[in-house]
């Protein structure tokens, strides 16, 4: 996808610090953090019903404070990989995507934060390990991402390309889309109503992301590129639930979504271009 350069002071970006702490004490996870947990379950023997039973449960903490804020600009932080420079791109892709979306809607828009960080680091919704992969965190609008999560979508999962990175943080942004207009926090008090449908109303969630993510990418069509829905689609195919679960799973105990829905999900997004088609996920 041939997006173009983002403008410095445009976005919002800044470096994770330190400070991150087991998987236990942090954030809901977004669409990596599904896909590296439970490929470190199969790899070290634990059970993925539970991990999936207890992920995206979590909800913001008060008084979290994110530490290791720096006074680099957004340009330096940018600058110090390819992934990152990636991610800028899109993050500002975005934002100009969305923007309009929220004006013509009458919806107050605020751009998400972009924090990338190594290893660990803390977040309005606790600690964070690279390990849980990329996660939207609502109470600070942070996306967080460790960039060597990209290493293991190509080397373990064979989701390979531009596009696929781009369609982690695209989805990840619609978690923040989610948030902004109230459709999180509608389906939350809905979980907490009727904790039986909890995972039900979570696949909900993350395949209307999906679909968000797709339809970024359908208002952008003229910058897609031969192999790019292609990219987007095998991405889909290796996160979802019953794929990286192996059978091992319920789907009852599904958070994410199956293969098939989630490519089915970015597909509507892609197609259509329309975000009111999304709609229809969450309706069900």
């Amino acid at each position: 996808m041939r997006l173009n350069p983002f403008n410095p002071g445009s976005i919002n970006v800044r470096r994770g610090g330190g400070g991150g702490g087991l998987p236990g004490g942090g954030a809901g996870l977004g669409c990596g953090g599904i896909v590296i947990v439970l490929v470190a379950a199969l790899l070290f023997g634990v059970d993925p019903a539970q991990m999936l039973g207890t992920m995206d449960t979590v909800q913001p903490q008060s008084g979290q404070i994110t530490q290791g804020q720096s006074q680099e600009t957004d340009a330096e932080i940018c600058d110090d990989s390819q992934y990152l420079t990636e991610a800028c791109n899109a993050l500002a892709s975005l934002d100009q995507t969305w923007a309009p979306e929220f004006q013509q809607a009458g919806i107050a828009f605020r751009q998400p934060t972009l924090v990338p960080y190594q290893g660990g680091t803390r977040s309005g919704c606790g600690a964070a390990q690279a390990s849980m992969g990329p996660f939207y965190c609502p109470a600070d609008e942070g996306i967080y991402i460790d960039t060597s999560f990209y290493d293991t979508m190509n080397r373990q999962l064979g989701a390979r390309g531009d596009f696929a990175r781009y369609y982690v943080i695209a989805h990840e942004y619609g978690h923040h889309v989610q948030k902004l207009t109230g459709i999180a926090g509608q389906v939350q008090s809905a979980m907490q109503a009727n904790p039986r449908q909890a995972n039900a109303l979570s696949v909900r969630l993350e395949l209307q992301a999906d679909c968000y993510a797709g339809v970024w990418a359908g208002k952008n069509r003229n910058l897609i590129e031969p192999g790019d829905f292609e990219e987007g689609m095998t991405a889909a195919n290796a996160i979802g639930d019953d794929t990286l679960t192996q059978g091992q799973v319920s789907p009852d105990n599904f958070t994410h979504g199956t293969s098939q829905q989630r490519m089915q999900a970015l597909r509507l997004g892609m197609e259509s271009g329309d975000s009111s088609q999304c709609d229809r996920i969450i309706q069900g």
